[in-house]
């Protein structure tokens, strides 16, 4: 039978972004963006550190088997992209780019170096790691920024964290807690993938 132009439809179900990676799709070494390849040595100037985490659903819950990808500027505020004008003398030892997946705590870690601030359109941008979440229950690709703690004028001026009220900076600006395995300093934010407005991470156009 024919159906009517003014019908109404059945609803279909809705679906989460996928498929989703297995484990085995991460190498070793994939979580450093000091390393130019997994197997290669760290030849990134700057000062190491790490960068981790956990990415919690709503109600503080681990989110498992998420994706995040990290990308930074090097130590002088360089990209490894022909984007930067000034890309030609980014640090050849620096990959600036790197991809973790989260445990069954919805925990991560990402080596890196302690990236330098820059001019973007004109305005100075502190310190800063990007991070992309990609997951089972997320709609689409989650971004946000982690800025790193020390850097109270150039937060002040970073475009980016000023367009927040002042009471959600605190939720993009890492801790130091202690030291990496290496000796390297570590910083640590978790990523609330909804919650609270108070609590939750702020998210942006990627």
């Amino acid at each position: 039978m024919k159906a009517h132009a003014n019908a109404p439809l059945v609803p279909t179900a809705w679906a989460t972004i996928g498929p989703f990676f297995p484990q085995t799709f991460f190498r070793e070494g994939d979580n450093d963006l000091t390393r130019m390849a997994p197997d290669a040595p760290q030849t990134a100037r700057g000062t190491p550190m790490w960068l981790t985490g956990r990415v919690l659903q709503e109600g503080g819950g681990p989110c498992v088997n998420a994706v995040l990808e990290a990308w930074q500027a090097d130590s002088e505020g360089r990209f490894r992209h022909p984007r930067d004008p000034e890309w030609r003398l980014a640090d050849p030892g620096f990959y600036g780019w790197g991809r973790a997946w989260t445990d069954a705590a919805g925990r991560f870690a990402f080596r890196t170096i302690i990236p330098g601030g820059y001019a973007e359109a004109g305005r100075p941008r502190a310190p800063h790691i990007n991070l992309a979440i990609i997951g089972s229950g997320i709609m689409g690709r989650l971004a946000t920024t982690v800025f790193l703690p020390g850097f109270v004028a150039e937060h002040a001026a970073d475009p980016v964290l000023s367009t927040l009220p002042e009471a959600l900076r605190p939720l993009l600006i890492a801790v130091e807690d202690g030291a990496g395995p290496d000796g390297a300093r570590r910083y640590h934010l978790d990523l609330l993938l909804r919650g609270d407005a108070a609590e939750e991470t702020p998210f942006f156009e990627d």
